[in-house]
């Protein structure tokens, strides 16, 4: 079971690493958060910025397997990640008051 799950965990993080590397080069997005987008590189830009720190963190944390020496690149990976959702939280319009 678990080729299958590190399978679709590389799955799901090149497909947001790609549509970020589109976003970036072209300013395409997707059609379902098309209409909130109103800055599509900087999208784009949270898009590659969080992918990069879920790969870090997957690989190093949780599919590495019980390391302490690596516990600190692990967490430095969630907080690229998370620095990622905020980028892409910038980059949509804000909500009504």
């Amino acid at each position: 079971m678990h080729p299958y799950l590190v399978a679709a965990a590389v799955l799901a993080v090149v497909a947001l690493a790609a549509l970020g590397i589109v976003a970036i080069t072209t300013g395409w997005l997707m059609p379902l958060g098309r209409h909130r987008v109103l800055r599509p590189k900087l999208w784009g830009y949270g898009a590659v910025t969080a992918s990069v720190g879920m790969t870090l963190f997957m690989f190093l944390g949780p599919f590495h397997g019980p390391d302490v020496e690596m516990t600190s690149f692990a967490m430095a990976g969630m907080g690229l990640f998370l620095l990622g959702n905020v980028f892409q939280m910038a980059a949509q319009r804000p909500g009504r008051p």
